[in-house]
């Protein structure tokens, strides 16, 4: 097997990989190196996020460039802050026994002044961003003419956000470069192009196929109705109680508003989109790094460049219009040789996308069934138990508080205590979910396509046709009622758990219930007439956020 010392590079940069644990380079380290070794050789390396490009490029340009000259002699250009200082993060680690070798990292939102002053104490490495280094250029800040090296990291997505001019332009302000290396995870058209104008006959690797997914990454779909979307997306986190991950939507509104959602039900979550500024961005980065977030919710253009370890899902609520934006979405988890897990929200129009999808990447999609809410407990519950197993109390006092425990529970058995404790921590968990609908639509339309699942149908909400195709309600001989209701998904609910507030709130059961129409600001809802009272009494007139509450006969208004 190929080891790093192997490859042809300097002792010093094998001691730094050895030190860092780094054996056998990855595939797209094992094949670029050498290559890039040699000096003058244009490179095109195609390969997903996350399979070493930065050790790929970053090792030869160590190697390559002169530490004596105090002057930029390589640029690396990326396409998102993140990434910029990802990359100098990793190459600082690989210099490690490289005194006098200085690398920069310049980018916007930042300190322009700072970032020259840095330049003119002398760096040798310059990894940028396209617009604060052309803000460098016209302020003759920085001098790219001595320039030998350039690479383009993440080149598909500099082209997917704009970036295709100030690409150029930095081409053509480095006159003296001896080779420019092209890393990439697709080759869209626009990367052709550019590497036809500015690479000369460019050596091409490709690990894997181009825009094929990575193998370490389960892809999963599970299809909803469209008005099911937040209720599913909900129910596959909480199945998910380890989840670390991002979950994408298409447009910044959605990715607020459902943050917003998220939140206010109790979820470690925050958003990534383009209205926030760069210090809000920093420190929502942060915090999703160190884990005090669990989850982050982003549009395309916000997530670009993020590289987090340790993410086990991503979860697009909805599916993007480009295969490339799938790829690069999935490609956050499943890195560094781990497992992950790429789970897509779609309607059965959406179905026709995700096999075009399914084709071009080249990796199967698994249809998944959409937890009931029996699962999601259970799933909850024994994550819970393994907590409780492996909580550490190997510190901290406990053994003097044993007795006073022992005489306080003196009279309740083991099983008791263990039921309490259940009891505290899932005591409204499972209040929630007692009641959860199916959000499967194949499991729906399989069972209400056959005899016996339309008579389960009938029998469970007590429901029959007449003899003109209507139905009506009946509910074991009585009518249903239906009432108004001044609440809707504007306050917070979707069917489940609205459905969860008035039966809390009215002492019912589920069975006196019909069919829920919510809307943003109203809602009516059909209940067995002789329960109806009971329901009016117990909800109108009471306050919800500060907000009275309105229930009436809807056919009274």
């Amino acid at each position: 097997m190929t080891t790093f010392d192997g490859l042809g590079l300097d002792a010093r940069l094998v001691q730094a990989t050895d030190a860092l644990g780094f054996k056998n380079p990855t595939p797209i380290q094992e094949q670029a190196i050498p290559v890039l070794l040699s000096g003058t050789k244009d490179l095109v390396g195609l390969a997903q996020t996350g399979t070493g490009k930065t050790a790929a490029f970053g090792l030869p340009l160590l190697q390559l460039v002169d530490a004596a000259q105090k002057y930029p002699q390589a640029l690396v250009v990326c396409p998102t802050r993140e990434l910029c200082l990802q990359i100098v993060n990793e190459v600082e680690l690989f210099k490690k026994f490289m005194p006098g070798m200085h690398v920069l990292a310049v980018y916007g939102g930042s300190s322009i002044g700072l970032q020259i002053r840095d330049l003119r104490r002398g760096v040798q490495i310059v990894v940028a961003t396209p617009g604060r280094l052309i803000d460098l250029i016209e302020r003759k800040a920085i001098n790219l003419e001595q320039i030998k090296y350039v690479v383009l990291d993440e080149a598909d997505e500099m082209l997917n956000m704009g970036f295709q001019d100030d690409i150029e332009f930095i081409l053509q302000n480095t006159p003296q470069r001896e080779a420019t290396w092209l890393f990439s995870a697709t080759m869209p058209p626009e990367i052709r192009r550019v590497s036809k104008k500015y690479m000369d006959s460019p050596k091409e690797i490709t690990v894997g196929k181009v825009n094929t997914g990575n193998k370490n990454i389960d892809h999963q779909y599970y299809v909803i109705n469209a008005q099911h979307r937040y209720e599913a997306l909900k129910r596959l986190i909480d199945f998910n109680p380890g989840i670390y991950g991002i979950i994408f939507t298409r447009t910044k509104a959605d990715a607020q508003n459902i943050a917003e959602k998220l939140t206010r039900e109790g979820y470690d979550i925050d958003a990534l989109h383009g209205d926030l500024t760069q210090q809000q961005r920093d420190k929502v980065m942060g915090e999703f790094r160190e884990k005090t977030l669990q989850l982050l919710i982003a549009t395309d253009v916000a997530a670009r460049g993020i590289d987090v370890q340790g993410i086990t899902h991503v979860i697009n609520y909805e599916l993007p219009d480009d295969v490339e934006v799938y790829t690069h979405r999935s490609g956050r988890t499943g890195r560094a040789g781990n497992t992950g897990i790429s789970l897509s929200i779609v309607h059965s129009r959406e179905i026709g996308k995700l096999r075009q999808i399914e084709r071009i990447v080249q990796v199967p999609f698994h249809k998944m069934e959409i937890p009931s809410g029996k699962d999601v407990c259970r799933k909850q519950f024994f994550s819970f138990m393994d907590k409780l197993l492996q909580a550490d109390i190997s510190h901290g006092d406990y053994e003097t508080y044993v007795p006073m425990l022992a005489e306080k529970f003196a009279d309740v058995s083991k099983e008791e205590v263990l039921k309490r404790v259940a009891a505290m921590e899932f005591d409204r968990f499972l209040k929630y979910y007692e009641n959860a609908e199916d959000l499967n639509v194949r499991e729906r339309s399989r069972e209400y396509g056959s005899r016996e699942g339309r008579g389960a149908d009938r029998r469970e909400y007590g429901r029959r046709e007449d003899g003109r195709g209507r139905r009506e309600h009946t509910n074991g001989g009585g009518d249903y009622a239906r009432l108004f209701v001044n609440l809707g998904t504007k306050d917070g609910f979707y069917k489940a758990s609205f459905l969860q507030f008035i039966l809390d709130m009215s002492d019912l059961r589920k069975e006196v219930l019909g069919r829920i129409d919510m809307k943003e600001m109203n809602s009516w809802i059909e209940v067995d007439k002789r329960a109806a009272g009971q329901m009016i009494r117990a909800i109108d007139g009471k306050n919800y956020k500060g907000r009275r509450i309105r229930m009436n006969d809807a056919n009274s208004r």
